[in-house]
């Protein structure tokens, strides 16, 4: 059965909300060692599913012996993934990032010939999810993006580069934590095998309205400040008010509409704004209409000037000039 697992759609998801409530009921699918393997989610080049942890697994001995704890299974086959996509170098990397705030990887093995799985502690909750529903506080949300810059100072300090952070990217425990950054599928690293060379660097990573402006226009030299730019969208998104993204790529995800969203908002960059741009590939391509910047008191209703800051010093278009992830962990949102 496993043979088939990523030729067609799956069942919907199950939605469990507590990480040690029992499995609903034994109709799922042996992965491995792994019984009863219930259907959870998907991704382009993977399927991932939830089951009980071993019992010898010392990461999830229970308070109440009761009671199990669950494992995610991402099972993949690397012969049809598609660059950035390796799911053998993510896991390359994910034992490079072993660190608190990263998704740990507990193992990994061969099934049925093609696939590749990855095993990894089950987290219930999302943070996209948790925002688009109000479920955080303004205190545990805060407690969520400190988990991420410094997951993102770790594996930057390696010059592991995460490639597609977003809020659906932070996994959490419950609701006060702790969060984890995962899905490491598209990342890059020098040292891990498969990455592209460090000048030739794949631009078309990342997600939709997250993606930096130096991606749009051909830099394939990028470095971990493009994480920065994306975790600085992040941080929008998780302060304003009903969370809406920062910037809109349109309905059908194009890079003009989202190069549109940037100047509308940012305003229009020229050489004295965005210096590197005169390096970069495709810039002078096109002759765009000159916007004015707004201000991120009008960009971000309803948040302090602090929080105001915390964005600013993130979503800048001269990457060199975004702060790093261990200076923003320093900054006053997060003495508060």
């Amino acid at each position: 059965m496993v043979q088939a697992l990523l030729r067609k759609a799956p069942p919907p998801p199950v939605h469990i909300e507590e990480v040690d409530e029992p499995l609903p009921s034994p109709t799922g699918i042996d992965i491995g060692p792994y019984k009863n393997a219930m259907y959870h989610a998907e991704g382009l080049f993977s399927v991932v599913y939830k089951a009980a942890a071993k019992d010898s697994e010392p990461n999830f001995m229970p308070a109440n012996p009761s009671r199990r704890r669950f494992v995610a299974i991402k099972v993949t086959n690397p012969s049809m993934m598609q660059p950035p996509h390796d799911s053998k170098r993510e896991a390359a990397i994910l034992r490079l990032a072993a660190s608190e705030n990263v998704v740990p990887i507990l193992e990994t093995f061969r099934e049925g010939g093609t696939h590749f799985v990855i095993v990894f502690p089950f987290m219930p909750l999302e943070l996209d999810q948790l925002l688009q529903d109000g479920k955080l506080s303004s205190t545990q949300i805060q407690g969520c993006l400190k988990d991420m810059f410094s997951a993102l100072a770790f594996i930057h300090s390696k010059d592991i580069i995460h490639r597609d952070v977003k809020p659906a990217n932070i996994l959490v425990k419950s609701l006060d934590g702790p969060a984890y950054l995962s899905d490491f599928g598209i990342s890059w690293a020098p040292s891990a095998p498969g990455s592209e060379a460090a000048d030739a660097k794949i631009t078309d990573v990342g997600t939709t309205c997250y993606r930096p402006p130096e991606l749009l226009f051909g830099n394939k030299k990028y470095g971990c400040s493009l994480d920065l730019w994306a975790a600085g969208c992040t941080v929008a998104e998780a302060l304003v008010p009903n969370h809406p993204t920062l910037f809109d790529s349109g309905e059908l995800g194009s890079d003009l509409a989202l190069i549109h969203s940037l100047f509308t908002k940012l305003g229009t960059p020229d050489l004295d704004v965005w210096p590197e741009a005169a390096d970069l590939p495709d810039w002078g391509k096109m002759q765009f209409k000159v916007y004015p910047r707004q201000s991120w008191e009008t960009l971000l209703p309803g948040t302090s000037a602090v929080e105001q800051e915390i964005v600013g010093c993130l979503v800048q278009y001269e990457s060199g000039a975004r702060w790093t992830a261990a200076e923003v962990l320093k900054h006053a949102y997060f003495q508060q």
